[in-house]
Parts: structure tokens; sequence; C-alpha cells
């Protein structure tokens, strides 16, 4: 059983497939996976869908109609990979400068030293030996092991504030230029 409807609609495609090729062209698309002259394809089957003959002339109609959809679709892509650059850039930031810890809505900065604390087992013990046992818990479980606060309390059967406080202490003490030069640091 054919449509006689499909069966018009592919000699209107074949009369006028072309259209979506210039119309690629027009816009300066790149279009090595055929993705824009996909969007043409249905755009033009739409615009036979939707056509009306007391309105204008078809041909107008598909050249608008697929114009619009190429512009529409570019634009979306266009979006896309800006959105995408931005959490790229966003998440180099973060490997790179590693200087904010996220606990929930507050951010705080971390001594840069412990942020590559495992690249350096001499400086790791360095550091080990100038902190007390509670605030070598801290960046132990919190730096290391990368656990939440609430965690390491619960743990170590202490308070949230408790546990902050050990990691004030610890940035504190990072942050002295005296200890910065006993540990060698800049």
């Amino acid at each position: 059983m054919r449509n006689e409807k499909n069966d018009l609609f592919g000699e209107i495609f074949l009369q006028n497939k072309r259209r979506i090729y210039y119309q690629i062209h027009k816009l300066n698309l790149d279009d090595p996976h055929e993705e824009y002259y996909q969007e043409g394809l249905c755009a033009m089957w739409n615009a036979y869908e939707n056509y009306q003959p007391d309105k204008g002339m078809m041909s107008t109609y598909f050249n608008y109609v697929i114009r619009n959809r190429l512009i529409d679709l570019n634009r979306k892509k266009k979006r896309d990979k800006q959105a995408e650059s931005i959490v790229v850039r966003e998440k180099m930031q973060l490997l790179h400068e590693g200087n904010k810890r996220h606990n929930g809505p507050n951010a705080y900065p971390v001594v840069p030293v412990l942020y590559n604390i495992m690249d350096n087992p001499e400086l790791l013990q360095r550091i080990r030996a100038l902190l007390t046992e509670n605030q070598w818990k801290w960046v132990h479980f919190h730096i290391i092991l990368d656990m939440a606060i609430k965690d390491i309390a619960a743990q170590e059967n202490t308070t949230v504030d408790a546990v902050k406080g050990w990691g004030r202490q610890v940035r504190k003490k990072l942050n002295n230029q005296q200890v910065r030069d006993k540990l060698e640091l800049k």
C-alpha cells in the first residue's frame, strides 16, 4: 500500500535536494557528517507537510524553512560547544590551581602544598612531623582520602567544629613563612 503523498514528496525531494546543499554552502557550514544535510532534509519534509499554496511559491517556502532550520542547528551547536568549553576550562582550572576545597556551599583555601602532597613522600613525612595527631588526621582523611568533615567527625567521635578547627590550624601553620622555610617550600 503506497502512500501517494510520500511518492509525491520523493519526486519533490529529487527536484529540490540541491536546495539543502545550496543553503549549507551559502551559510558556510562545515558538514563532514552530514548533520546539516539531515536537518535540511527534515526541514524540507516539514515544509512540504505544512505548505499552503495560497501563501506563496513552494520553492521560496522551502528555502525559508531550510535556511532557518540550518541556522537554528548551527546556533545550537555553538551553544553546546561554548558550554562544553566552559566546563573543560573549569575542570582544568580546578586541576591546575587546586586552591579551593569545596564542602557543600562553602569553599575555603587549601594550602597549595597540600594539593600535591602525594607526589612527594619525603615532604609528606616532614609535614606530618610538624602537625599534631588531630591535625594530621584532618590532612589524611580530608585532603588525601577526600572524606567529608562530618564523616571524619563521626569516625573520630568528635564534633564537626572540632574537625574544622584542625583544618584551620593546619592551614595557619602551613601558611607561616618560617614553617614554609623549614619545609623548604616557596
